[in-house]
């Protein structure tokens, strides 16, 4: 036990920090009902709870560098620890967002790489193959996990505590983390302050922009902020898409910077000559592209099981339950086949099957759900997630020499939570597009509605239609004076739209989910051996076939 007391500590810790990004969803209602707030309010919180992270992650890594990664892990202990209990006595939205999109977010960016760089340097050959693996196995475990978890908690007791429990969690790690082996951080390096804010400030605007889409329009201005009285959308264009073009300006402006500082002979925030690596640059994006559909899910799974169906926190987390048990399966069976497969040849079918299975679920949506259908394609999503989550970490680590495990550790966390603020954010905003375009065109071609209450539906829905049920959008009708019979046609038309806008919103996750196969042709036909070399760079993907 005394040789892998480590690796439980960096487990449990990797855990939680897994743990926290899929726990919430599943409450998604219950937690809006209890801080006053909508769905969409909920959207913007587990964006941009992602967002922190993605944004700040590599000057996370780059801290651990500088003040060695055992303390960065240590400190970002605490922070997330402070965040965890802000989140639990959240009286409203706002405090939610600080607490847990905020602080919570900032403790992680210290604690993920430094998780990575500590597996690194405290195992080698063999035995580093083996914790890479189990940490892979242990995130799709925690990602698994966290539904169940939510909806038991909150379902028996308050949302609330799963924070109490990570903050007590934490707290323990914390105590006993003095036996972690570390080498000495390098208090010469600088943290080059324009990086941070360039990467910041691209990231935020862009996927703040992709939030924003749903209410502000993609480019045809729908309900564009209102300054000094008036529409605020330059030339008719609409705000989100200044806001992405000039995101892109910034993070070319960011690139551009770290080339200079890494051709200087200065530190730079990122390495962007890591990203020549074919492994690495596919292994990479291959981690993007995963947790964009999984996030995708998660946000909008929840949303038809809870708003649409009626079912409970618990309820909910059973019926994602499959897919936990998917992914548990197939990571450890990943970790087995990569004895006698390549990492590309697993790579390519774990994202087949991750397809398949996310269509298994559209065709399984419905105004009434097909149970054992929905159950098969979770478990088939669940399936191929396993696959992936069991070879990616160990290919980007296997990419490059083991200084440079930090720099990959945040940049894996960059994608991955990057995947997860894109999904939350384009799935959750494409669904509320198609729900308000969707549902204005049927009340529109209605013939069973009085002309002024269909002038009057479709000025309110314009200007966003709201996620509640077809049960609570008659009644909404029927307290703002609409005629019963009228307010039933409408909620029913409500209720269908949603079904449908859902469904092509899961489509969508399908065609991007296949895209991503486009992404593995830079996996590795053969990972170093790790009885030859510790962490040996591979510079260049093996061009045999796989």
């Amino acid at each position: 036990m005394g040789k892998w007391f480590v690796l439980v500590l960096l487990g449990v810790s990797q855990f939680i920090m897994v743990l926290d990004s899929t726990v919430m969803n599943v409450s998604i209602s219950t937690v809006a009902h209890d801080l006053g707030t909508d769905i969409s309010g909920m959207q913007a919180a587990i964006t941009f709870y992602a967002l922190t992270m993605a944004a700040f992650m590599l000057t996370g890594g780059k801290l651990g560098d500088r003040w060695g990664r055992s303390r960065a892990f240590r400190i970002g202990s605490v922070v997330y620890g402070i965040g965890s209990l802000l989140t639990a006595l959240s009286p409203n939205l706002t405090v939610l967002m600080f607490g847990w999109s905020l602080v919570e977010g900032l403790g992680a960016v210290l604690v993920i790489p430094a998780i990575a760089a500590l597996a690194a340097i405290n195992y080698e050959g063999r035995a580093r193959v083996v914790a890479f693996a189990v940490l892979g196995a242990i995130t799709g475990a925690a990602a698994a996990a966290g539904p169940l978890i939510g909806g038991l908690v909150t379902t028996y007791s308050s949302w609330r505590y799963v924070f109490v429990g990570e903050a007590v969690v934490m707290t323990l790690v914390l105590i006993v983390s003095g036996r972690i082996k570390d080498v000495p951080g390098d208090r010469t390096l600088r943290i080059d302050l324009l990086s941070v804010l360039l990467s910041a400030l691209g990231l935020g605007m862009l996927v703040f922009g992709i939030l924003q889409s749903k209410t502000w329009g993609w480019f045809v201005p729908l309900n564009p902020p209102v300054i000094g009285g008036q529409p605020f959308a330059p030339f008719g264009i609409s705000p989100v898409a200044y806001l992405i073009l000039l995101a892109f300006v910034v993070l070319w402006w960011f690139v551009k910077r770290q080339q200079k500082l890494e051709r200087t002979g200065r530190v730079p925030l990122l390495k962007v000559s890591l990203l020549r690596i074919p492994a690495l640059r596919s292994g990479l994006t291959m981690f993007l592209a995963q947790y964009f559909a999984i996030a995708a899910l998660f946000f909008v799974i929840p949303v038809y099981l809870q708003t649409i169906l009626g079912f409970n926190a618990l309820q909910t987390g059973l019926k994602i339950l499959p897919l936990s048990i998917g992914l548990i399966i197939f990571s450890i069976l990943g970790s087995r086949l990569s004895t006698v497969r390549t990492a590309r040849n697993i790579g390519r079918i774990g994202q087949v099957i991750l397809g398949a299975g996310v269509l298994l679920v559209f065709v399984a949506v419905q105004p009434e759900l097909a149970d054992w259908l929905f159950a098969g394609g979770m478990f088939v999503v669940g399936a191929g997630f396993g696959l992936l989550a069991s070879q990616l970490g160990n290919v980007n680590m296997s990419a490059v020499e083991q200084s440079d495990t930090s720099e990959v550790g945040g940049l894996q966390g960059t994608f991955q939570n990057l995947g997860s603020s894109f999904g939350t954010a384009i799935v959750g905003s494409v669904f509320i597009l198609l729900l308000t375009g969707g549902f204005t065109t049927a009340v529109q071609n209605s013939t069973a509605i009085s002309d002024q209450v269909r002038a009057d539906v479709v000025a309110v829905a314009s200007k966003g239609a709201p996620i509640v049920s077809q049960k609570q959008a008659e009644e909404m009708l029927t307290n703002a004076g609409v005629d019963s019979a009228s307010a039933t046609e409408i909620a029913k038309l409500y209720g269908e739209t949603q079904v449908e806008s859902l469904r092509q919103a899961l489509f969508f996750v399908f065609a991007l989910t296949l895209l991503g196969l486009l992404l593995s042709a830079g996996l590795p036909a053969k990972l170093p051996d790790p009885e030859e070399s510790v962490a040996g760079p591979a510079t260049d993907a093996d061009p045999a076939s796989a």
